[in-house]
């Protein structure tokens, strides 16, 4: 991109979205500040998630299953989806929102499979020419089922992701255990989507945070934003450092990527945003001995049933991660939610020796629709990039892409708008 813009942008919130969103801006030509209330990038939900740059797990959660689901196990302490039951005006609203959805499930999960698949291109790029090392395992996903049930379904959901343009094919137990030799246990038959890959999250968000500031970008950590305001020509973005100093900064425009406190950061803007904080658990498991690495999977696993992902991360760790609770923003990790996770790992994969695993929780951004929303905000020098849900990740690179999109939509309205080339559409590309 050619730098021809030298308007002063903020960006507040130093995660994959946030950080991916500076990038974009930087090699646009455009002045950025990046602020983050960690020391660093990638500290919370953009620091151990399940790892998988998955198109194949697109598929949205706006089915009439999920409410089955979330009903029948709502006082099952260590079932994959769990609800606090306890009433609050967001969790009911956002629920209501959820239900209005269900008719796009069709739709959305098309979309969000486009946009995954264009965002790859980008992603790889980046890291090649940054010298990022995120151990990076272009792999594929497997997607295992335990009954004809749940294949089924997937049979289903494929039909959905090829018309987004993945391609993903059928296997049976013994091709799954030619994929993945380490599986154990008993299986109907699953799906396995070769072009998907796994990565560390949190290494990735920070070696391209280290590239921004090689492109100019001034990163303000242990910055916490107390308050912020717009008017159609400049935003104001008041902070609180760690140390207990005030600052505030000006800007022409300021870019909201702030996950689940997006919402109220939108309220003060005058927009409506009702992400919900659904929280996911992981646990990283030591490889610290030889058997241990053997018996650990090196293709990345998705358990339609338990609702856990797995990724290799290099030769001596192994993530496993999953489950969704609605408990409001609260990041306590919990045993009972963290024990299925090592008795997983314990069923499928007896040789390796969990003595050593590290827990930890992170808060997913959703959007009742389960899309991310990507554009300007009700003053016109305010913008959202936000909501990505459990695809972070995997839909980052494209949002970021489509945010410089509309921020050049509003410092040069008379420009034409550009396309991305999209794996699916008849004419090759998507206008954003």
């Amino acid at each position: 991109m050619q730098k021809q813009h030298q308007q002063h942008i903020a960006i507040i919130g130093g995660g994959i979205t946030g950080v991916t969103s500076a990038y974009t801006l930087a090699q646009a030509g455009y002045r950025v500040t990046l602020i983050e209330r960690n020391r660093y990038a990638g500290m919370e939900t953009s620091y151990a998630n399940g790892g998988q740059l998955s198109a194949s797990n697109a598929e949205v959660w706006t089915h009439p299953s999920t409410l089955i689901k979330g009903l029948k196990w709502m006082f099952t302490k260590d079932a994959p989806l769990l609800m606090n039951p306890t009433p609050t005006w967001h969790k009911l609203s956002w629920i209501a929102e959820f239900v209005a959805a269900i008719p796009k499930y069709r739709d959305n999960t098309i979309t969000t499979t486009r946009l995954a698949i264009a965002a790859r291109q980008h992603l790889f790029s980046w890291a090649e020419a940054e010298g990022i090392d995120f151990n990076h395992e272009r792999k594929g996903i497997l997607h295992i089922y335990r009954n004809q049930a749940g294949f089924e379904h997937a049979g289903a959901v494929s039909k959905l992701l090829a018309q987004g343009g993945l391609e993903r094919r059928a296997v049976t137990p013994d091709e799954m255990r030619t994929i993945e030799p380490t599986l154990q246990g008993n299986y109907y038959g699953g799906y396995f989507t070769e072009s998907d890959s796994t990565g560390d999250i949190h290494k990735f968000t920070h070696g391209l945070s280290l590239a921004c500031e090689r492109l100019g970008v001034r990163t303000l950590y242990g910055r916490d934003v107390v308050r912020t305001s717009a008017n159609g020509k400049t935003a104001l973005i008041h902070m609180r450092s760690d140390h207990g100093g005030d600052e505030t900064l000006v800007c022409d425009a300021l870019v909201v990527c702030a996950g689940v406190h997006g919402r109220t950061l939108a309220a003060q803007l005058g927009d409506r945003l009702n992400i919900y904080p659904v929280k996911g658990y992981s646990i990283t498991v030591d490889l610290n001995d030889t058997a241990s690495q053997q018996a650990a999977p090196t293709v990345s696993l998705l358990d339609d049933e338990t609702k856990l992902v797995t990724s290799r991360l290099g030769l001596d760790r192994f993530r496993v991660a999953g489950t969704a609770e609605f408990n409001g923003i609260n990041r306590d990790i919990r045993s009972e939610r963290i024990r299925p996770l090592v008795n997983w790992v314990n069923q499928c994969f007896p040789g390796v020796n969990t003595r050593r695993v590290e827990p930890w929780a992170g808060l997913r951004p959703m959007l009742p629709n389960m899309l991310p929303r990507v554009g300007p905000g009700r003053q016109s020098t305010v913008f959202y990039n936000t909501g990505h849900g459990h695809l972070g990740w995997t839909l980052s690179a494209i949002t970021a892409h489509q945010l410089v999109g509309h921020v050049q939509a509003h410092f040069a309205p008379k420009a034409n708008s550009f396309t991305l080339p999209l794996t699916g559409e008849r004419d090759g590309s998507i206008r954003i």
